[in-house]
């Protein structure tokens, strides 16, 4: 007989080394740390990153991205929600809502999985802005 794998949310030690890498990450982004961003990422053609302007599908197309874009942009002014969730050992989600320049409210989401080989990389994020309007 198998054992249930664990999926107890936000393990204390699991949620500090996720909030690690994101700020991590967060960090690398402001400082266009090619290095870091692409550490962070699933270097596999299943890894999936919609951003604002571009859709990346592939860690090529990903690590394409981050090359071209221009040093010191920052797209977040303030930071109004960030919730971190872990199940388990091995998968996160980071959600980050966010001020822009602009005053507009962007989101961000990341998905996370532990690989035995590699550890923790993102296999698929994105990031958007919310319409200033329901359409509802």
């Amino acid at each position: 007989m198998t054992e249930a794998p664990d999926r107890r949310v936000n393990i204390p030690e699991v949620l500090a080394e996720i909030t690690g890498i994101f700020e991590r990450y967060e960090a690398a982004l402001a400082a266009k740390d090619v290095e870091v961003l692409d550490a962070t990422f699933w270097n596999s053609p299943h890894t999936i990153r919609y951003a604002m302007h571009e859709n990346g599908y592939g860690f090529e197309e990903i690590h394409a991205h981050r090359v071209r874009r221009p040093a010191g942009v920052n797209i977040k002014t303030e930071r109004l929600k960030l919730v971190i969730t872990t199940i388990g050992y091995d998968f996160a989600t980071t959600n980050l809502e966010f001020r822009m320049p602009n005053g507009r409210t962007g989101r961000q989401s990341q998905t996370f999985v532990k690989f035995p080989d590699v550890g923790w990389k993102v296999v698929t994020a994105h990031v958007s802005t919310q319409e200033e309007k329901s359409l509802w």
